[in-house]
């Protein structure tokens, strides 16, 4: 297919990785891992477990490594130092787990240095997380905050990367748990490097990450945690408004056929697997042969190309008719989660800086999820700009392109930020 999803990352990882910690090797990996936590310990949450070097690259090497996937690197001011760190966090129940994800310092000479989050989009493998891909794709936008002088913190989310368990698919309560225990993680190990992070925190994200990025904004706003102050936040192409836009988009083929198949089936096993209620075994709502085997491809181990490739063409082939009458009436822990999904722009109102990034007929998260958050922020008195990304396609992918064009335009804003 032309309009490819992340999801089916070519070459970011090997083969299937089952269990966590069975991890492929970067360039220069290990040569400077930290002790892992003792026992002994309290397992507080974004307690750093570990940190495994994952390499280094000099300002030149960024510049090279970014330009071969198309990244912008115009801001690319000093190498970097590379990380995964392992660090405790919560699961969907509250229940105590661990999570992995990628650190990014610069090496720049400064001892305290300002902070980017940057939350990843749409990915069902683990090895395509930021800290696992070794393609351009994953850590890019980290990497480039961090070659413009940020320390950067990219969580993998739950379930991916060395995380334990399987990955709650668009859960914006365990995506900010996870970004923010990241963050504190990150404070700690920076401590370690001798240098600090002075506490002001730049929130950016790309689709699935996007709306995590609010997520996470909305948090550090809320004051969770003493140390860190919410400076600015940059979300790109999120699909804000599931229940609204994007699932209505899904089912009358705005999206490609194949791409709907996809996002759908990912949705209905994550959100049963987290809420349950919505079918009791597969055959409830997806037909043969795709009922045995949906659930195999999202739970991490099976890689996006294979996973594309076992689904099938359209959502007729895919889902009974129940399928389809939960995703068009929705009802129950279904509609309850839809609604959650979009208080990442209803339910708050921002004090700082924020510019959502869109780009024009985004194949993927249609453009009029950023309409409607814009909109929904202007109703409750905080005036949020739309910054069209321009023209920019990757992998035959618009909405892909714009996580490109809408990191260059986020580290630049960022930078000037002061």
């Amino acid at each position: 297919m032309t309009r490819r999803l992340r999801i089916a990352a070519a070459g970011a990882a090997g083969a299937a990785i089952i269990a966590a910690g069975a991890v492929p090797a970067l360039a220069g990996e290990g040569t400077k891992d930290r002790p892992a936590v003792t026992h002994g310990q309290a397992a507080a949450r974004g307690q750093l477990i570990s940190a495994r070097y994952l390499g280094t690259r000099s300002a030149d090497e960024v510049r090279a490594w970014l330009a071969t996937e198309g990244f912008d690197a115009s801001s690319v001011r000093y190498g970097v130092d590379s990380y995964r760190l392992i660090y405790r966090t919560v699961d969907a129940r509250g229940r105590a787990t661990v999570a992995s994800g990628l650190f990014v310092l610069p090496r720049n000479g400064e001892r305290k240095l300002r902070t980017v989050s940057y939350t990843h989009g749409t990915t069902s493998y683990i090895g395509d997380a930021p800290s696992m891909a070794q393609a351009v794709w994953g850590p890019g936008p980290a990497v480039t905050y961090g070659a413009a002088g940020f320390a950067a913190a990219a969580p993998d989310y739950l379930g991916l990367g060395e995380g334990p368990g399987v990955h709650p698919w668009k859960d914006v309560p365990t995506e900010t748990s996870a970004s923010l225990d990241m963050l504190r993680a990150a404070r700690q190990f920076t401590s370690r490097e001798h240098r600090e992070l002075d506490g002001r925190v730049f929130v950016t994200g790309f689709s699935q990450g996007a709306s995590s990025a609010l997520g996470l904004a909305r948090a550090l706003q809320d004051g969770a945690d003493p140390h860190f102050r919410l400076r600015a936040v940059a979300p790109i192409s999120g699909g804000y408004d599931f229940g609204g836009v994007e699932l209505p988009a899904l089912l009358d083929g705005r999206v490609d056929p194949k791409t709907s198949v996809a996002y759908l089936s990912y949705l209905l096993t994550s959100w049963n697997r987290i809420h349950g209620g919505i079918y009791g075994k597969p055959s409830d709502i997806f037909k043969e042969p795709y009922a045995s085997r949906v659930e195999k491809y999202f739970d991490g181990t099976t890689p996006g190309q294979v996973m594309l490739k076992g689904l099938p063409g359209t959502l007729g082939e895919l889902l009974t008719p129940r399928g389809f009458e939960v995703l068009r009436h929705p009802s129950g822990t279904f509609a309850e989660a839809l609604r959650v999904d979009g208080e990442v722009c209803t339910a708050w109102t921002p004090r700082v800086p924020v510019r959502l990034y869109k780009i024009t007929n985004d194949d993927q998260a249609v453009t009029a999820n950023t309409d409607h958050c814009a909109a929904a922020f202007r109703a409750r008195g905080a005036g949020v700009p739309v910054v069209d990304v321009g023209d920019k396609v990757y992998g035959g992918s618009r909405h892909l392109g714009s996580n490109i064009a809408g990191t260059a335009l986020a580290v630049r804003w960022f930078s000037g930020l002061r």
